[in-house]
């Protein structure tokens, strides 16, 4: 296997890129543009994990509900995870605000107003 990488198709794509470079010092480092500035396909680096993104069709239902991303960081890393938190809870759906849960000091679970659902944990 050459690669493994999270895909998400959503309408924003161009918005999203840079919320997310934001969010986790994210390198875009492959970008194919529609026509109209918004992604066929983008690749960011996150922490040397692929994020990909493709722009969603207005009447295209690609379901994700059923998925989350969840990114694990050592515990020395905790302001990676409320940085990351900080930038995406606006207008985001909060599951899990962050703070302490069972399994880790710094934890949250939220929906993205992009539809994407994130697990983000040190």
């Amino acid at each position: 296997m050459l690669r493994s990488m999270m895909q998400v198709y959503i309408k924003g794509s161009s918005e999203a890129v840079k919320l997310y470079q934001s969010a986790f010092d994210a390198n875009l480092v492959s970008e194919y543009k529609n026509d109209d500035g918004s992604y066929l396909h983008a690749e960011l680096n996150v922490y040397g994990q692929i994020l990909a993104l493709s722009e969603s069709e207005e009447d295209e239902k690609i379901s994700g509900n059923t998925m989350q991303f969840c990114l694990h960081f050592e515990e020395s890393e905790k302001e990676k995870v409320e940085k990351a938190y900080e930038i995406l809870k606006e207008g985001a759906q909060i599951l899990f605000p962050l703070g302490p849960s069972f399994y880790s000091s710094c934890m949250a679970d939220f929906i993205d107003k992009f539809g994407v659902r994130w697990c983000l944990f040190a």
